[in-house]
């Protein structure tokens, strides 16, 4: 099997997987929303409040949630001995990390995407706005989901693995947080969004290059 046969194998078993849990699916998304929808309560009827805090209130909820879904990125090929398979195939590691990363993204980030607008309409945020919103999430989200691999595959099969990665992929997600709600922010304000996306695009594109190698050396690291 080719190394791009082997990718979209891992993608396709991945996702049925994840298809056969869909309470794990769910709780993201559910997170995702509950939290989103609880600020307007919370802050009062005051739109043009509610305006201002919109891209962040969105994109702190959405790393959260990004966070919540990383317990679920390696344990369980790690319970049933996959893992060790994947190190002893012959395509490279970090091939097969990025191919599970991706189907990661499509189940939890992926969603997030598309229903941040819905919920964007209780901010009163413009329209194009709520463009910019699910763009930048849509090029934010993989990124969260590369550097969160990376503090998966280290604290892997340890005890309190959760609370650990989560010390170690909060510092690196800030300044995808900051340039995603910046993006909505600079759009609110009618001063143009691309500067904003270009940054997350180049965060992107370093993360792809340098997450799934970084995080196939932490899986190496644990499992031995």
């Amino acid at each position: 099997m080719g190394s791009l046969d082997a990718f979209r194998a891992l993608v396709r078993r991945d996702l049925l997987l994840a298809l056969r849990r869909r309470a794990d699916v769910l709780t993201t998304l559910v997170f995702f929303v509950i939290v989103v929808s609880l600020f307007p309560l919370g802050v009062g009827p005051e739109m043009e409040t509610l305006r201002q805090i919109a891209p962040g209130v969105v994109w702190v909820a959405a790393l959260l949630a990004s966070m919540l879904a990383l317990g679920r990125l390696f344990s369980a090929d790690y319970a049933d001995g996959t893992l060790e398979q994947m190190l002893l195939a012959p395509q490279p590691l970090g091939l097969l990390v990025a191919a599970k990363v991706a189907a990661h993204w499509l189940v939890s980030g992926l969603p997030l995407v598309f229903i941040a607008p819905v919920l964007g309409l209780q901010y009163d945020l413009p329209w194009d706005a709520l463009g910019v919103l699910m763009a930048s999430l849509l090029v934010g989200t993989p990124v969260l989901g590369l550097i969160g691999a990376v503090g998966a595959a280290l604290t892997l099969g340890l005890r309190g693995g959760g609370v650990l990665v989560s010390l170690l992929v909060l510092p690196l997600y800030i300044p995808v947080l900051i340039f995603g709600a910046g993006a909505v922010d600079a759009a609110a304000a009618g001063t143009g969004a691309a500067a904003h996306l270009s940054l997350l695009g180049a965060f992107l594109v370093v993360s792809l290059f340098f997450a799934p190698w970084a995080a196939a050396l932490g899986l190496r690291i644990s499992l031995e």
